[in-house]
């Protein structure tokens, strides 16, 4: 596979994460709970995480063990829960469940 699609592969993944930081800035915990659409907009920006994480672990096993303190794994997982219609989310004082 091409080092380029690795490279925007990393770019989407930063965007997403970014994007999802700043749908969120400002909102305390009560906010985002009553905000559906920043709820739907950082669920998505979560997916695209997941999706490109397992894009470069499928494509890129190498890159991904030479950075084996990112959790690619995890990123996946999130991905897998949050598609397959299912998410719970921990706290700290409290669990955050959501259903689709």
């Amino acid at each position: 596979m091409s080092e380029n699609r690795l490279l925007d592969y990393l770019d989407h993944m930063q965007q997403a994460a970014t994007d999802a930081c700043a749908f969120v800035e400002g909102l305390d915990k009560v906010d985002f709970l009553e905000d559906k659409r920043t709820q739907q907009a950082v669920i998505m920006s979560l997916i695209i995480i997941g999706e490109v994480a397992t894009k470069v672990m499928d494509g890129y096993a190498e890159f991904t063990q030479v950075h084996a303190q990112v959790p690619w794994r995890s990123m996946r997982g999130m991905r897998n829960r949050i598609a397959h219609g299912y998410v719970r989310v921990s706290t700290q004082d409290q669990n955050l469940e959501m259903t689709f």
